[in-house]
């Protein structure tokens, strides 16, 4: 396995430009193929979770063409659903914003499909997904463990109609929903069952649908209303934010160690639900500067414990919670229930890393409580093929003690330059 090992960090400052945003990107490239009209995608994120959806599409006979970065994307819209393409298995590895939404969209397209992932993907649940589609009619089987990928889809026999599904796990299933209902032939009413998760991502998906022409309209989350024959409509160019989540990580590091750190390609206007992420660490201490353009973070003083529902930013929560080993006090980060069914078991991930750092750590079913140590202990963390595992960590060598992170290229699901970036705001060679 490969390591990487990280002395201690004792300088931050600097200007860092983010990749785009994953939640954007895999949107954007979708809605584009199914749009009307040729789209130009601006800051593209390069990484294996793009690379999978890229893949789908190629497959299924659209016309795509990245750049030699792979930052900068022209596609040519269908106008159209897709029709069964000659290899109809699709591997999209540990891609939640692939798999989820391409399940849903197939599942309006003629044809029977098998949709696969990785090992970690065949982990991951999409059970609350393929019940709503059984209940608009598909025909899906789960070849392997149930309620899990791999699963067989045969599709074309989704007309719209009235389907309900869970929201306290992933909002995920209801984007996938989203996306997909406009297209089928009548409209469409979903109505959510208990609290909605995540609810920032559902404002990004609806938001990123009108800018192609599309519209659904919603009743606080809890039902959500959506005329049918609906049809994309490219917007021609459109510009890809920075990714908020990985910005949290140099906002954090510049929180922790006292130099300024500007981060540019992500504005205060952000539709990003993970920009709240400014909100906490200003409570906890730090210096906000927002502009249109670039946002600036600065240590304000020690760092003050926190207690707080972060539902609405479930990957920002991670930074947060290596925030709370360098805070006066013990945090407690509630209503996260869904870090238990991301890329890993994030609770357990983080609170077995966090013990090796000298943390004293309580978890429950749907919360995380942090007393940090009085110096962060040398550690080996382990980082479970989960991308923020390992970027999360590398902030634990702002201490005084190195931390070897393995399989460090996990973070090519997202953040390929991740350990490169952050050496331009440490000078610390990765």
């Amino acid at each position: 396995m490969d390591q990487l090992l990280l002395t201690p960090i004792d300088h931050v400052a600097g200007e860092v430009r983010l990749p785009g945003s994953k939640s954007l990107s895999n949107r954007a490239l979708l809605l584009s193929s199914l749009a009307t009209g040729t789209t130009r995608l601006h800051n593209l994120l390069h990484s294996d979770d793009t690379d999978r959806m890229l893949e789908a599409l190629r497959q299924m006979q659209v016309a795509v063409d990245v750049n030699e970065d792979g930052t900068d994307c022209t596609v040519t819209g269908l106008g159209k659903l897709f029709t069964p393409p000659n290899e109809t298995k699709f591997s999209l590895g540990n891609a939640g914003t692939a798999i989820r939404p391409l399940t849903s969209m197939l599942s309006l397209c003629h044809g029977t499909f098998i949709i696969d992932g990785d090992d970690y993907m065949r982990e991951r649940p999409i059970d609350h997904l393929v019940d709503a589609l059984r209940q608009l009619g598909a025909d899906v089987q789960y070849l392997g463990k149930p309620g899990c990928p791999p699963i067989q889809l045969t599709g074309g026999l989704i007309s719209g109609g009235h389907v309900s599904i869970r929201g306290d796990i992933s909002s995920q299933y209801l984007t996938a929903l989203l996306m997909s209902l406009p297209l089928a032939a009548n409209d469409s009413v979903i109505e959510v069952i208990g609290e909605q998760v995540s609810k920032p991502y559902l404002d990004i998906t609806l938001g990123i649908m009108a800018q192609y022409g599309v519209t659904a309209s919603h009743e606080n989350y809890q039902v959500f209303h959506i005329k049918g024959r609906q049809q994309y409509v490219s917007p021609n160019h459109y510009l890809i934010e920075g990714d908020a989540s990985s910005a949290s990580y140099f906002f954090a590091a510049a929180a922790i160690k006292g130099g300024t750190v500007r981060v540019n390609g992500l504005g205060r206007d952000s539709v990003q639900g993970d920009i709240a992420f400014l909100d906490v660490i200003e409570q906890m201490g730090a210096k906000v500067t927002r502009n249109e353009a670039w946002i600036e973070v600065t240590r304000g003083g020690p760092l003050r414990a926190i207690d707080l529902d972060l539902n609405h930013i479930p990957d920002a929560a991670m930074t947060v919670a290596m925030l709370a080993l360098f805070a006066d006090g013990t945090s407690r980060i509630r209503n996260i229930y869904n870090w238990r069914v991301k890329e890993t078991d994030r609770m357990t991930a983080m609170a077995t890393e966090l013990v090796k750092l000298g943390a004293e750590i309580e978890t429950g079913d749907d919360y995380i409580v942090i007393t940090p140590p009085k110096t962060i202990l040398p550690a080996t963390i382990d980082t479970y093929g989960d991308h923020r595992m390992a970027m999360c960590f590398s902030l634990a060598a702002l201490g005084d003690s190195p931390i070897t992170i393995n399989d460090p290229g996990c973070v090519a699901k997202t953040f390929p330059d991740y350990f490169s970036v952050l050496q331009q705001i440490t000078g610390h060679k990765p």
